[in-house]
């Protein structure tokens, strides 16, 4: 079995800790990958940028001025696309990006970015995480140990804790996501990512 650092919440090392073959050491699929991150950040589109055409602007009941005689060009409506204040033609529509993944698919795809970032040592076991209050101070000092170049780090815990969440929301390049939560795209917007031990068996029995 693969193997991986362990930390204590005071940043201290301890000893190495054994870590599934099945989840944290398969075999990398770039082209997997990249279609399942294609397929979230559009996701994440919302797709609101939306254009009216010339049978939704209001106005251009009748000709803005007779078809003879001015020496200008034919007009049947002030709400044509070449009129200042006409519709566009052509222009964006509020509409739905979203892909479907199957799930396997989206499985694998955190199998492969897991494993590579175990292969190249970037990511480690936390022994516990606890904070009794909404603070940023703590957060700060173990961000600073476990991440001391300051890359974008990525905290994995077994469920949702709110307290964790508010502390880590004022750390720059800091993200908290659940076990059950995390994705392919999560973890390749960090560098590092940090598993709290508890939170190592929930993602194993997830991705096995």
């Amino acid at each position: 079995m693969a193997s991986v650092k362990l930390f204590k919440q005071d940043g201290s090392e301890s000893a190495a800790i054994q870590i599934s073959d099945a989840v944290f050491a398969i075999e990398a699929n770039d082209r997997l990958v990249h279609q399942v991150a294609v397929a979230l950040r559009n996701n994440c589109r919302q797709g609101n940028a939306h254009t009216k055409t010339r049978a939704e602007v209001s106005g251009g009941g009748i000709k803005p001025y007779k078809q003879k005689g001015t020496g200008r060009a034919r007009h049947g409506s002030s709400r044509e696309s070449q009129m200042r204040g006409g519709g566009t033609m052509w222009g964006p529509r509020k509409h739905s990006f979203r892909q479907d993944v199957p799930v396997k698919m989206k499985r694998k795809a955190l199998c492969c970015v897991l494993s590579d970032r175990a292969r190249n040592d970037k990511l480690c076991v936390l022994e516990g995480l606890a904070v009794d209050a909404p603070k940023t101070k703590p957060m700060v000092e173990l961000y600073g140990k476990l991440a001391p170049e300051g890359r974008r780090t990525l905290i994995v815990t077994a469920k949702n804790e709110p307290t964790i969440v508010k502390s880590a929301g004022n750390v720059p390049r800091l993200t908290v996501r659940t076990a059950a939560d995390v994705n392919a795209l999560d973890v390749l917007s960090a560098t590092r990512v940090v598993v709290v031990r508890d939170a190592l068996s929930v993602l194993e029995e997830r991705l096995s």
